[in-house]
């Protein structure tokens, strides 16, 4: 590679010896006609130079170019722009530190305008410094010649940098003489050069070629890109929010709950899940699984709307029938579960709830045969909106707790129907709330004792409980737990099968006493019953011996809800099944069917043996989903909770509940 820059500059110096040769014929035929300058013309232009230094009009009237001053020299004069002895505006700057000028046209501006009888003598000074560069240049390729043959990189650094001084001497000398040759002041000069290196000249002054504003092609066309960019990127935000509107008021008419409830993916479960985490359902033999696990059915669910006393708690707004996927299975007890159902794909569950409302599960029991609905209350508080459970207890007569406890597996899907129910409490009813439960009508109360901790609710919550032994006690974890953390829960439990007492529970059952002593000032409560029917009725006659009024209490019936088919094996075995129809008939006006009353037999289940299809939940007449409207006749009705004081006017009926001696018909 060496040997390659050699012979490169062994051409090179050839081409510079010609080139000098040529420059140096060109130079000589230039005249050399300029005026010699006399000290006492020198003293008049450089007053302060002849008080300040006697001897520099002397110097500066030499003729010889290496030694006189003038505007270029460089010799011992040093002039103003010189590098010599005297200094000038070289020596200047090497008292300050600064290399020596190279460019002549920026200096050019601290320049003052040259009389006349001067500019002969600069113009001499600026020819010998072109041919002192052109000398200096010449040197310096020769010495870089040699120097690339014999690898002295030392001669070379210094070669090179003889060649840029003498290169810099010929350009300044030629300015000069340019300088000079136009006529023009050097000031104007250096302005002028100042204005093209800044773009500023005027488009008279400016480069031939396109011009938009002063810019180029190249500058227009790259300003261009970016306006069409930026201007792109408007348009596509203002696009996309125009979609993102568009998109929202699309939601908000198709189902408004939708928007405040964010879609989160269900997580791959692995082996062993966590409690709380949702599993992905298991595989199904048909094709259309995973199609079947999130749609609504076409059958309306009677949700009930928001009511007076849930205001400002959650609202309740009407659902159709959806499928709830079974996230965990919890053993509370040796015969109690807990169910977490969560959305199918993730997110939060489709619909709201109020605590102490039931949920309606539909269950194939048998297949081929019409499944069954069965309503277990909602255990989880509806502050959690990601999932919701239910507690059941196996019952061995029960036919949907057996087929929860043996058949459903953590994955399966459950079609359920909307909570409803207004066996509720929000803590708008009353201050304080007491809470009295039986084995698993626990439930209701445990949904009402989370939603109030959830929310700091800040009145007084006593909970009772009664059970058999600390082994049935189901949620007793939790709700010492709960107990510890907030002060205003008081729980207390009776026992019937220990043999004594134990910190916080009493053995034996529940008495008017013990509920003197655990719930002071009683008879001013608010309180709720829910347990098995003997358990409520001598709750209620206790109360009501220690003065509550019967308005302030409020039960729900936890056991003959349950099981209807238990009922009719029941009845069979013992002989009371009636055998034959009675006069009385029911006709179902849009279904066009009709039959006969059996004896004791409510619409409802005169319905069921004709295939005449009217909703239900409870069959206790707590939940008002089985009302229907009477068009003849007239029933009779047990219960009447279900039923809102509009739906009496209507003439609107509990199906469940309604008897008649007498021919009916009804709008079903």
């Amino acid at each position: 590679m060496i040997k390659d820059a050699a012979l490169y500059f062994a051409r090179l110096r050839w081409t510079g010896v010609a080139m000098l040769s040529l420059l140096g014929a060109f130079l000589a035929e230039i005249p050399l006609t300029y005026g010699q300058a006399s000290p006492d013309e020198h003293a008049q232009h450089h007053p302060g130079q002849a008080q300040g230094n006697p001897e520099a009009s002397t110097q500066g009237s030499e003729s010889a170019p290496s030694s006189g001053g003038g505007m270029m020299g460089g010799g011992k004069g040093g002039g103003m722009m010189g590098g010599g002895k005297g200094g000038g505006m070289g020596g200047m700057m090497k008292k300050m530190g600064a290399p020596k000028p190279k460019d002549l046209y920026p200096k050019l501006m601290d320049l003052p305008d040259l009389p006349l009888e001067e500019r002969a003598q600069i113009k001499q000074e600026a020819h010998q410094r072109m041919i002192d560069g052109t000398a200096l240049l010449s040197k310096g390729i020769d010495e870089l010649s040699d120097a690339a043959i014999s690898d002295d990189f030392a001669t070379m650094q210094t070669a090179t940098a003889k060649m840029r001084e003498g290169l810099a001497r010929f350009e300044s000398g030629l300015a000069a003489h340019r300088a000079l040759a136009e006529g023009k002041s050097p000031r104007n000069v250096a302005l002028t050069w100042f204005k093209r290196e800044m773009n500023l000249l005027s488009r008279a002054s400016a480069k031939p070629g396109f011009h938009l504003f002063g810019m180029t092609l190249f500058h227009t066309s790259i300003m261009a890109v970016l306006i069409t960019f930026a201007a792109a990127m408007v348009w596509m935000y203002f696009f996309k929010m125009r979609r993102a509107a568009a998109l929202m008021e699309k939601l908000a008419a198709a189902d408004p709950s939708a928007i405040a409830a964010p879609t989160i993916p269900a997580p791959t479960p692995p082996s062993s899940n966590p409690a709380g985490v949702a599993r992905e359902p298991i595989a199904k033999s048909s094709a259309t699984a995973a199609e079947d696990c999130c749609q609504e059915s076409a059958v309306e669910c009677d949700a009930e709307e928001e009511s007076a006393n849930a205001q400002g708690l959650l609202h309740i707004g009407k659902r159709k029938l959806c499928r709830l996927r079974v996230a965990r299975i919890y053993q509370e007890t040796p015969d109690v579960k807990t169910f977490r159902l969560v959305a199918c794909h993730g997110g939060g569950i489709p619909f709201s709830y109020l605590p102490g409302q039931f949920l309606t599960i539909t269950m194939p029991i048998v297949e081929g045969e019409k499944p069954i609905r069965r309503s277990y209350t909602i255990s989880s508080s509806p502050t959690q909106g990601y999932y919701c459970e239910v507690t059941v207890k196996r019952e061995d007569q029960g036919a949907g707790s057996r087929y929860l406890h043996d058949t459903v597996k953590e994955g399966d899907t459950l079609e359920v129907q909307a909570p409803s129910g207004k066996f509720i409490f929000t803590g708008k009813e009353a201050e304080s709330v007491v809470l009295i439960a039986g084995g698993v009508g626990i439930t209701p109360m445990m949904s009402i004792t989370r939603a109030m901790t959830d929310m700091e609710w800040p009145g007084e919550i006593y909970f009772l409980v009664a059970c058999r032994d600390p082994e049935n006690f189901i949620f007793a974890t939790e709700l010492k737990r709960l107990q510890e953390r907030h002060p205003n829960l008081h729980v207390f439990a009776a026992m019937s099968r220990i043999e004594k007492d134990i910190p916080g529970v009493h053995r034996g059952r529940l008495s008017k006493e013990l509920f003197a002593e655990w719930v002071p000032d009683i008879g001013s409560k608010w309180i709720h019953i829910c347990g098995a029917p003997p358990m409520m009725d001598s709750t209620k006659e206790m109360l009501a011996e220690l003065g509550v009024p019967a308005k302030n209490i409020h039960s729900e019936n936890f056991g003959s809800q349950q099981k209807p088919r238990a009922k009719a094996a029941k009845r069979k075995k013992a002989g009371s099944v009636p055998t034959t129809e009675t006069a009385a008939k029911v006709n179902f006006a849009k279904s066009g069917k009709s039959t006969q009353f059996l004896p004791d037999e409510t619409i409802l289940y005169a319905s069921e043996r004709v295939d005449v299809d009217i909703d239900y939940s409870c069959r206790t007449g707590m939940c008002g989903v089985c009302t229907v409207k009477i068009l003849a006749g007239q029933v009779a009705m047990e219960v009447e909770d279900g039923l809102e004081p509009d739906d009496k006017k209507a003439g609107m009926v509990l199906a469940c509940q309604a008897k008649s001696t007498g021919d009916v018909t009804v709008e079903a």
